[in-house]
């Protein structure tokens, strides 16, 4: 089939139907077509199974792209030419005037950006060599083609707020007025799937359940992955844009740290085709997210997902046809499975790199260490069984650093937050540690709250130059001096708290002796005794001036360790 294009239209040369029907079958319908010449054949739609429980509708419907085949041409106009070769295959070859567009073709509203290869055919190639990336991520970007998201700030406004007035292609007829481009109308279908389509849990649940129709997901506005995924690559080719649905294996919902993969595939997600290559989305985990105690979907747009760089996405994808990685070389099953999940709020926050690399690790003499490489300063807190403890965590200029002192002999949950940019602190990493060794002579004082040490949060609070550096001091006396430069106008005040808590406010004065030299700081400590104290350094903050809303924040904390 041969198709050409002008500015306004796709004319078509010769349609090529084929069935494949034994001859007997065959026979029949020649007898027919000998009868109505210009009858067009018949086809039915149906329900396309993809492999491993990960179903996606494909139901011909009256008003979609592929329904409606061929009306009726005139016999004048249509020339019908049917021949069978010896295994019983029927070939039926339909000859159009160059100026008549058969039914099929008139379905095609946006005809002109109709993409075929060399041979006119328009279903999606497979992806090849030239779709794959190059393989490791260079951190220069998080997306697979080079985007300034600020381009997208009008479009999104607009398609978030597009309602459905009828049907699937006044929606996506709707949604591509204001995109001049593929990229564009892409991102308007991303968008407006990612603001209005809920995670239906029940659904997923559900493994017999038949695969969601578009109808159905927009009148309820509720589907499951696969459902997400099917609605994506349908209102993609209304719009004119390759896209398929691509099944596999996902650290998803429910996913815990080393676990392994068989059986069905869980997920389903899209690739599209734009400027010449394969491009990855998941519009499932960019509508939102489950929680994982209340078992409820909250929509949670997450921008990570649209367009993935294939080594990011590769985390937490694994398709069950190895190009679709888009990698080179691809990866197999088993490294999916070892290899370190970063959680996409990992990449959100600007984190570019973690050791270990490995999501499963082994303390060595009681104490397990983790850093975090970052593109800013950033802020973290940890949890170790969901508490604040056992742990000392450092800020680094870019990154942090965190010994981790389990408790206990066994197995434990290690999960690692970073506030990022935004107010919230987000899980970005999580760990299981098998501790086979615990030190109990490594006891943390319990109001020794992270992060410790000196960093640059509190060179930024005006605390400078301290003389020392680490968030450890050691003592033998029970004596220890601790000094730091100090911005004019700043106050800074400090309190003691040991293995059995603080010490009172009135004994507190025989411990700490504070001198201010110049613009120097320095607090003399001795300890009442032996063993492990906290030391908080506060300083004075002034929310309004002239005002009376002032208050003491706790910025610098050490570990003191009095033998």
């Amino acid at each position: 089939m041969e198709l050409k294009k002008d500015s306004n239209a796709v004319s078509i040369d010769m349609l090529l139907i084929v069935h494949s029907e034994k001859r007997h079958a065959a026979q029949g319908a020649h007898s027919d077509r000998q009868a109505d010449p210009g009858a067009p054949p018949q086809r039915r739609g149906g329900l396309q199974g993809v492999g491993n429980g990960i179903r996606r509708w494909q139901k011909l419907e009256r008003n979609d792209l592929r329904g409606n085949l061929v009306e009726k041409q005139h016999a004048q106009q249509t020339q019908v030419i049917t021949s069978y070769d010896n295994q019983g295959t029927q070939l039926t070859v339909e000859v159009h005037p160059q100026d008549a567009m058969p039914q099929l073709l008139k379905k095609f509203s946006l005809a002109k950006r109709l993409q075929g290869d060399k041979n006119g055919n328009t279903r999606a190639r497979q992806p090849g060599g030239k779709d794959a990336h190059a393989y490791p991520w260079d951190r220069s970007s998080l997306k697979s083609m080079p985007l300034d998201l600020r381009q997208f700030e009008k479009l999104d406004t607009y398609a978030s707020q597009v309602t459905v007035k009828s049907g699937l292609d006044a929606l996506v007829s709707d949604l591509v007025q204001e995109a001049h481009s593929d990229l564009e109308r892409v991102r308007a279908i991303w968008i407006w799937i990612c603001h209005h389509i809920e995670y239906d849990i029940e659904a997923a649940q559900e493994k017999d359940r038949q695969a969601f129709k578009p109808t159905t997901i927009l009148q309820t506005q509720k589907t499951n992955c696969d459902g997400y995924a099917g609605l994506f690559e349908r209102m993609c080719r209304i719009a004119g844009v390759q896209c398929m649905t691509v099944p596999g294996y996902s650290k998803g919902f429910g996913y815990q740290p080393g676990q392994s993969f068989s059986g069905e595939f869980d997920h389903a997600w899209n690739a599209v085709f734009l400027e010449g290559r394969w491009h990855l989305v998941d519009s499932t985990w960019g509508s939102g997210l489950v929680d994982s105690t209340t078992s409820k979907f909250t929509f949670l747009y997450n921008e990570f997902y649209f367009l993935t760089h294939p080594a990011l996405f590769i985390e937490d994808h694994f398709p069950d046809n190895k190009n679709w990685q888009l990698l080179k070389p691809p990866q197999s099953l088993r490294q999916f499975e070892n290899n370190m999940y970063h959680k996409s709020e990992f990449y959100n926050k600007g984190m570019l790199s973690a050791h270990p690399q490995t999501s499963i690790i082994k303390t060595v003499n009681g104490k397990v260490t983790v850093t975090i490489e970052s593109c800013a300063p950033t802020l973290f807190m940890f949890m170790l069984n969901g508490k604040q403890e056992h742990g000392l965590l450092s800020l680094r200029k870019n990154g942090m650093k965190l010994d981790v002192y389990p408790p206990t002999v066994g197995t434990h949950k290690l999960q690692i937050f970073a506030k990022g940019n935004s107010e919230i602190y987000s899980s970005v990493l999580e760990y299981t540690l098998k501790c086979h060794y615990a030190d109990i002579d490594v006891r943390l004082p319990a109001e020794l709250h992270q992060p410790v040490g000196p960093s640059w949060f509190s060179e930024q609070m005006g605390i400078t130059k301290p003389s020392h550096p680490e968030p450890v001091i050691y003592t033998s006396d029970g004596r220890c001096s601790v000094s730091f430069s100090v911005e004019e106008g700043i106050s800074v005040l400090a309190s003691l708290h040991g293995d059995d808590g603080p010490v009172t406010e009135e004994t507190q004065r025989r411990y700490i002796f504070q001198l201010q030299r110049e613009k120097r700081t320095e607090l003399k400590v001795q300890l009442p005794h032996a063993g492990k104290f906290a030391l908080k350094i506060f300083v004075y903050v002034m929310v309004l001036e002239n005002a009376n809303h002032n208050f003491y924040s706790y910025i610098l904390k050490y570990k003191v360790n009095a033998q």
